[in-house]
């Protein structure tokens, strides 16, 4: 197992930067995940620290090893494709025994690994069948059953679970983590989903255009996150948004919105946002935040009309407007409303956020 580290590593495509500087040190037996839209530059950095895409400029280090020019079969990377790329021609069995064998590895030692990463996959009863008679989720293992018995340094997967359904993407996920916490092998993720990297994550590596937007455990970015764009790409459904000001009045604050509902910040949030009385900011509150009437200290009371009903079978989402934007709910099934009702719903300010609409960041 080895640390890995990024020190101003940059990426361009015919003068085009896909990747901006970034800094990251992912320590020793870590699992860490990229995550972020289609086109911030994720798979672009797993490739570089794989040693498939040269670097434009900055420095990789895998361990002590600066690996800027080691070629990619020699760095002591696994890594585990979206495609599974199995031999069709060979077994699971030799599927799994090839790269071990291409390093003149003794066949004694070649079949302990095999068995060991079969019977951890729960593979072994799949062993002599080839890959066109499995389904995608036994593909799949079988392609981390090959990376597994390599026993690397460093994991890559690059989105390994986008071609599977939703049931075996949730199995395959706790598969993946148990395998983890087992094998303690440093292990780097991408993914544009980011539910898979707040379920698999050790820490969080949030990417946007390029740029490490914020770094941290996954509920200290669902918590507090650092930017808008955090806010936003953390948590599903997303945080809702509602352009605001902020005002003092009677020696409270206010949050007010463009429709002149007036919501009171709470007492323990007062020092930090008195700065920015008089601006124009933008209140942030997750669905989960926002839900059926509680009459309780911590929460205010907003009256809206229900424009869509989703039942979830454990919960329920509404979709409503405070002051003109689209807003998000989640309540109790049990209380379904129809589309057109009026009802009231609490606000739970106590995870309330601030953002300056013009960095972006919250406050």
């Amino acid at each position: 197992m080895a640390n890995v580290s990024l020190r101003q590593v940059a990426k361009s495509f015919q003068n085009f930067p896909v990747v901006h500087s970034l800094d990251l040190d992912i320590n020793d037996g870590e699992f860490v995940v990229l995550v972020g839209p289609s086109g911030c530059g994720k798979s672009t950095t797993l490739r570089m620290i794989a040693g498939l895409e040269k670097l434009t400029s900055g420095e990789i280090r895998i361990g002590d090893r600066l690996v800027n020019d080691v070629p990619a079969r020699d760095r002591d990377i696994a890594m585990v494709f979206q495609s599974y790329a199995l031999y069709p021609h060979m077994t699971v069995a030799e599927n799994m025994a090839y790269g071990l064998k291409l390093r003149k590895t003794p066949e004694a030692e070649i079949k302990k690994r095999v068995d060991i990463a079969a019977a951890m996959l729960d593979l072994e009863a799949l062993m002599q069948r080839r890959p066109q008679a499995l389904s995608g989720g036994q593909r799949q293992r079988v392609a981390m059953g090959r990376a597994m018995v390599r026993e690397p340094k460093v994991f890559l997967f690059d989105e390994p679970l986008s071609n599977l359904d939703a049931k075996l993407r949730v199995r395959m996920r706790a598969e993946i983590k148990r395998l983890h916490q087992i094998a303690r092998t440093t292990t780097i993720y991408v993914t544009h989903d980011q539910i898979e990297a707040m379920t698999l994550a050790s820490r969080v590596v949030v990417m946007n255009q390029g740029r490490i937007e914020q770094v941290g455990p996954p509920q200290e970015l669902y918590r507090a996150p650092a930017t808008k764009f955090v806010a936003g790409f953390i948590g599903s459904p997303a945080m809702n948004f509602i352009p605001c000001r902020l005002e003092s009045h009677e020696s409270r604050l206010l949050v007010v919105f463009n429709d002149a509902t007036a919501l009171v910040v709470p007492a323990a949030f007062a020092a930090r946002y008195a700065p920015y009385i008089g601006r124009q900011l933008e209140f942030g509150l997750r669905p989960e935040h926002l839900t059926e009437q509680r009459n309780r200290d911590d929460t205010v009371d907003l009256r809206v009309t229900v424009e869509v009903v989703e039942p979830m079978g454990m919960e329920a989402l509404l979709y409503v407007r405070i002051a003109g934007s689209e807003a998000v709910a989640r309540i109790d099934p049990t209380l379904l409303p129809g589309p057109g009702d009026e009802i009231v719903l609490s606000a739970h300010l106590n995870h309330m956020h601030l953002i300056d609409p013009e960095t972006g960041l919250v406050l």
